[in-house]
């Protein structure tokens, strides 16, 4: 285990988010290595490949667990922005492409190759702007496995614990999509409508993303299960296999209507099962009530029971947490993962660069249910845990196209699990600045694109940072750039300074390069409290000479603390 995990997990034993950096590639003994252009999702896009459009995908996927292999044939119905002679799909070159048919006319297959995980068609006539094509991609191999899911990506071939039986799961959110079916693996790359056929041998099941059509049973025993979601991010779809058991009730939306609630869990664990199933609802309904609806109130909350942690696959979130207890009183992977299906699928960033907007918001939404249920106590004591965690060694937001790896791994630059403690500080002290009516709405014009949604008037959208820095202006008519420039922007935290003179006390914000930072500090002299303006990022009070002197005694601000970055000393010197 690595250095910076060892230093988490020290700070915080009880830390349960997904908030550890993917590693550097594994590859099991014997078998074939997947290229670094098959490793890599998003960044940098070509033109011909950003140029593309998938409004509908029809995948029909065979699951072999006796040999763990995949058959599988894709059908893309791709639209173009630019006039193409070739389209460019992603798809690992370990799932060698045996037949493709453009429109309906088979192409010879001199007509494609694959050396790198790129898979380029030469169209047999040049598409003109505006214009779609119909593929079908015929493909099959061993697909890439996951030594580390979900912190790296691939398919577990597992067995379940009672019965031995064949547990199969995918993840994807790192190394992308093209690790089992062909697609557009970046962030934009998401379809419209998608069609999954998956089909697995006699005994088992296979839940899946949107709604389930039907389960046809085929000549030799095996089903068919027919799944149609909307808009699923190219990393949602997801392939789960076992002899699920399901436990499944309506949900009465606080917006109208029901919507259907299921958990796939593995035989023997009924009465965990139900326990966490009990969760949903509630849950749920914290989520409708401070947020708003559901956003795939016309599908599912969906969730199955995973041989690895975790995962937000739209409407069929993985879940791997072995029904573990928390002083919070609640699942904290089911809750971080539900708070995905609004910020990650309703709202999708479409720049990894951006993705502190999933897992900051989502992970927020731990200590914010924790402080539903219980009040300010357990909301202090949350945040106080992730103060813990937040290294400092990347800004947020590098202002450039970025791949998941580039953001995720600190081993390359990035900020790591910053995204998600560091950005839930943000959005604690934003809230504080400016109100919590301001907070809501800027949330929901983030999520939603519309402040006051209601089922079937929004639609899936991309969001970027700089969208949500001009969503706060507009909201609270004020310009807040200053803000996000400092804690998004700089890997250092600003520094509260005070000096005493006398009956005179100094404040003073220090931030990397002299950046303005005029953010007003409470403080408390002799246990009165009053909120200090900070024109220009200082300030002078007359206190008395013996008065005692706290600083933001609750909390509200994301500052630097010499007591926290002691404490990770501590923690990284005991962990070599």
């Amino acid at each position: 285990m690595e250095a910076s995990i060892i230093t988490r997990l020290l700070l915080a034993p009880s830390l349960l988010t997904l908030a550890a950096p993917a590693a550097a590639q594994h590859i099991r003994p014997g078998e074939p290595p997947i290229t670094a252009t098959t490793q890599t999702s998003g960044g940098p896009i070509e033109v011909e490949r950003g140029a593309l459009h998938l409004e509908h995908v029809d995948l029909a996927i065979e699951v072999h667990p006796d040999t763990q292999r995949l058959r599988g044939v894709g059908t893309l119905t791709l639209r173009t922005s630019i006039p193409q002679k070739r389209l460019l799909i992603d798809l690992d070159k370990n799932l060698p492409v045996s037949a493709i048919s453009i429109d309906g006319e088979a192409l010879q297959p001199t007509a494609w190759s694959n050396p790198e995980g790129r898979l380029a068609i030469t169209l047999p006539r040049p598409l003109t702007a505006g214009a779609k094509a119909v593929v079908r991609i015929v493909y099959g191999g061993t697909p890439h496995v996951a030594v580390r899911a979900p912190w790296d990506d691939g398919i577990v071939w597992a067995k379940t614990p009672l019965d031995k039986k064949p547990w199969v799961a995918t993840t994807a959110e790192g190394y992308g999509c093209d690790l089992f079916w062909p697609c557009l693996d970046f962030p934009r790359g998401e379809p419209d409508k998608a069609d999954i056929h998956i089909t697995v041998p006699a005994g088992l099941s296979a839940p899946s993303n949107g709604l389930l059509q039907q389960v046809e049973t085929l000549p030799d025993g095996r089903t068919t299960w027919h799944w149609k979601a909307r808009s699923p991010n190219p990393y949602s779809i997801a392939l789960n296999v076992a002899p699920y058991k399901e436990v499944s009730a309506p949900y009465r939306s606080r917006f109208g209507g029901t919507i259907p609630m299921s958990y796939w869990y593995l035989p023997g664990r009924e009465l965990k099962a139900q326990a966490l199933f009990a969760e949903f609802a509630p849950t749920l309904d914290f989520f409708e009530n401070v947020l708003g609806p559901y956003p795939w109130f016309d599908e599912k909350v969906g969730v199955v029971e995973t041989p690895h942690l975790g995962m937000e696959h739209q409407t069929i979130n993985a879940y791997g947490n072995n029904y573990k207890k928390t002083p919070a009183g609640f699942d904290e992977i089911f809750q971080h993962e539900l708070a995905h299906e609004w910020f990650g699928n309703q709202m999708s960033a479409g720049n990894w660069d951006d993705y502190w907007l999933h897992e900051g918001y989502a992970q927020y939404f731990q200590p914010l249910y924790g402080r539903w249920r219980e009040g300010e106590a357990r909301y202090a004591a949350m945040m106080d845990d992730f103060r813990n965690q937040i290294m400092n060694l990347a800004p947020i937001v590098s202002g450039r196209i970025m791949t998941e790896e580039e953001v995720y791994e600190t081993e390359k630059g990035g900020p790591g699990s910053d995204i998600y403690v560091k950005g839930a500080w943000v959005l604690h002290t934003l809230r504080n600045l400016i109100g919590d009516n301001d907070f809501w709405e800027v949330t929901r014009r983030l999520v939603y694109g519309r402040a006051d949604p209601k089922p079937g008037d929004f639609n899936p959208r991309f969001a970027s940072t700089s969208e949500y820095v001009a969503i706060v202006d507009q909201v609270t008519g004020k310009d807040l750039g200053w803000f996000f420039d400092v804690y998004l922007r700089q890997a250092a935290l600003p520094d509260l300074v005070q000096t005493r003179a006398g009956a005179q006390l100094t404040l003073r914000w220090q931030t990397p390069a002299g950046k303005p930072f005029p953010l007003p500090v409470e403080v408390e002299v002799d246990g009165k409290i009053q909120t200090v303006a900070m024109p220009g990022g200082t300030a002078t009070l007359t206190v008395p000479a013996g008065a005692h002197v706290v600083l933001d005694p609750a909390s509200r601000v994301l500052k630097r603390s010499a007591a926290v970055e002691a404490l990770q000393a501590y923690a990284q010197a005991r962990s070599q």
